[in-house]
């Protein structure tokens, strides 16, 4: 089955499925380490099989949300819009360091310099905000799904983009009626979506989205949602 339903990937998206995740508890708490691959297959998720990941959200100083339409070739949810950037840590020991969420920041600006293309002078760890997480579990299709718990992440900077056409298909800035008017589209079945993205939506970024200058207030590093 696994061999079957991986036709439509590249070979950048086939070498991805080897690298090692995070597993953990409903805690959170670190308890081994498995492949993407197997960490994805939905046979595993409904075993228990659950990882650490994260979802960047990033607007630039008009306070406008860059929003990407998946590659085609990515292997959960293919060609649907979702936030800037999403992904995992790695099992190696930069990004398994928890204190401040430093781990998982460090792997956000690896994804962001390599899935979005951001030139490496023009953003920092610093420039990241571990703002809370958020538990999950969806099926792409009968093959492939997610279970993780997200950390959400913040960035608001003016960047440079040049994102990875096998990673990007399409990506655009959009404003806060532009992100509702995507989701009411979605919701007539004009769009497809991932699911994380309208949660993340409607249960954080409406509520944050009036003091982006200073999203102080929302910060919860303790808090999951979700469970």
């Amino acid at each position: 089955m696994f061999q079957a339903s991986k036709t439509h990937l590249n070979e950048l998206q086939i070498k991805r499925l080897e690298e090692i995740l995070i597993v953990i508890d409903k805690q959170d708490q670190i308890i081994g380490a498995d492949t993407k691959r197997n960490c994805h297959l939905m046979e595993n998720i409904n075993k228990g099989l659950l990882h650490r990941g994260f979802s960047v959200v990033l607007f630039n100083t008009q306070n406008q949300l860059l929003v990407q339409q998946r590659a085609d070739a990515k292997y959960t949810f293919p060609g649907h819009f979702t936030d800037s950037c999403s992904s995992h840590p790695l099992y190696v020991p930069e990004e398994l360091e928890e204190e401040d969420a430093v781990g998982v920041r460090r792997a956000a600006l690896r994804r962001l310099q390599a899935e979005l293309g951001i030139p490496q002078d023009q953003i920092s760890i610093k420039d990241i905000t571990f703002m809370t997480r958020k538990y999950q579990k969806c099926q792409s299709d009968a093959v492939w799904g997610d279970h993780e718990i997200g950390y959400l992440l913040l960035v608001r900077k003016d960047l440079t983009l040049n994102p990875d056409p096998r990673e990007v298909r399409s990506y655009s800035y959009m404003s806060q009626e532009d992100v509702q008017g995507l989701l009411d589209r979605e919701a007539r079945g004009a769009e497809k979506i991932t699911r994380w993205f309208r949660s993340m939506v409607e249960d954080f970024l409406l509520p944050w989205w009036p003091y982006l200058e200073d999203v102080s207030p929302f910060v919860e590093p303790d808090k999951i949602y979700g469970l």
